[in-house]
């Protein structure tokens, strides 16, 4: 089929090129601008550009779409038989929904009516989810609520951060494209509605979502951490600084002999640095770094610092 695809970062880059081998024709690509990036501010061109870019396909970048009568003559000129949309990052307005015969496919990295919106892979991974995937969806005017495609499923693995998850779902999801276009194509794809009753939704990410609530159990901001990389992390305040927990393990209520704390109150324990949680569970801080220093083990944090009954951050609901 002939096909325009929109998508941004490093995510959209398999299902470009797994759609290419497929055979696919592709009449342009459609990304985000080139941004300026890190301390110099150099700008940065988007993986999905690159690749195009390498492919030898036209690429164009506007800024907005749903009112850029430029851009939509182009698409319109075009007439692809359907428009590929994965992490595009911008919202696709109604006339380009209803430009192609096939519709706009989008790719989302979740299990579809669970985790609607910017950050499922992340929000998946912080709420402990054991299970989550890719759903192909025709896009409606909706957020994520069009008619499903094809899902396929990924086991989530306990210490499994949505770093690690990103790759496999990237590559997982290009070949569930090439499925569904396979399967439209044949015209043996029925869309199914989604289940609107058990959606549930995950919002992009702020950097308050990194902030620790050691009201919370061990294992739920072990899980938040772990959804939340490499950005917001996990982070609190010491001493009226932020400190950065760079790496940490939740533990059960036998971690502190014989020890209450309050939640966010501090114990050391033969050079290990551990943090009282909910439901008398302890969180050891096990690399940290605090404003304006460098990241250390804490064994080397715990040399500079007398921290034992020091209590971490403030907690919600408390004066």
């Amino acid at each position: 089929m002939k096909f325009v695809f929109c998508g941004t970062p490093s995510f959209a880059v398999p299902t470009l090129e797994a759609v290419l081998r497929a055979g696919h024709e592709p009449l342009l690509v459609v990304t985000q601008p080139d941004r300026p990036v890190g301390r110099k501010q150099e700008m940065v061109a988007p993986p999905v550009k690159v690749t195009a870019l390498a492919h030898g396909i036209p690429v164009v970048q506007p800024e907005k779409i749903k009112t850029n009568a430029e851009f939509r003559a182009q698409l319109e000129a075009l007439r692809p038989d359907v428009i590929l949309v994965v992490a595009y990052g911008r919202i696709i307005p109604k006339w380009m929904l209803d430009l192609p015969p096939h519709g706009n496919i989008n790719l989302h990295g979740s299990l579809l009516p669970k985790y609607r919106g910017a950050a499922p892979i992340q929000w998946a991974v912080a709420d402990g989810e054991p299970i989550t995937g890719n759903t192909t969806m025709r896009i409606d005017e909706g957020l994520d609520t069009g008619d499903m495609l094809l899902q396929r499923e990924l086991t989530i693995a306990p210490d499994m951060t949505s770093e690690d998850l990103f790759p496999r779902l990237a590559a997982m999801g290009a070949d569930l494209m090439v499925e569904t276009l396979a399967g439209l194509e044949a015209g043996a794809l029925p869309p199914r509605p989604q289940d609107h009753a058990l959606a549930s939704h995950a919002p992009i990410l702020t950097r308050e979502d990194g902030r620790m609530n050691f009201l919370q159990p061990a294992m739920a901001l072990y899980n938040r951490w772990r959804g939340f990389q490499p950005w917001p992390g996990a982070w609190t305040t010491l001493e009226g600084k932020k400190l950065i927990v760079h790496r940490l393990m939740p533990h059960d209520a036998g971690a502190i002999p014989a020890s209450h704390a309050n939640p966010g109150e501090l114990r050391v324990e033969q050079g290990r640095l551990f943090a009282a949680c909910g439901e008398h569970t302890w969180l050891e801080l096990v690399e940290v770094q605090l404003e304006g220093k460098r990241r250390v083990a804490a064994a080397e944090f715990l040399r500079g610092h007398s921290l034992d009954g020091v209590r971490l951050g403030h907690i919600a609901g408390e004066p």
